[in-house]
């Protein structure tokens, strides 16, 4: 599986199973969302080992070590093998924005309750 050379971005962050899909994966890239070594690339940019990738979904980020280059997709225990995790710890999970709920059979929510929920829908990214 490992390959000299170089590899495109999209599939290899796809291969290590960063993103389920290679379409998100190829989004995520042309929504800025993926860097290498500091820069946002687009996803046909060629990576080579010893990159630093920064992958920023649902609101974490994650920082691998290209050691391996892989086109296709391995299983998680090949893929972990193929890049060194540097990411931050995930948040707790008390840390996160409350989720909006209404109890069941309180009706049509008023007003009021609908900015609240759209004041809460609305909060910035603490990244």
């Amino acid at each position: 599986m490992a390959d000299e050379g170089s590899v495109r971005v999209d599939a290899w962050i796809w291969s290590v199973r960063l993103v389920k899909t290679r379409s998100l994966a190829t989004s995520a890239c042309r929504g800025g969302h993926v860097r290498v070594n500091g820069d946002r690339v687009k996803p046909a940019a060629q990576l080579r080992t010893g990159d630093e990738v920064r992958v920023r979904l649902e609101g974490r980020e994650r920082v691998v070590i290209v050691r391996q280059l892989l086109r296709k997709r391995v299983s998680p225990a090949a893929a972990q093998e193929s890049y060194t995790d540097q990411s931050p710890p995930p948040p707790p999970r008390e840390a996160l924005v409350p989720v909006a709920r209404r109890d069941r059979g309180t009706g049509r929510p008023t007003k009021r309750d609908r900015r609240e929920l759209d004041r809460l829908r609305t909060l910035p990214p603490d990244l």
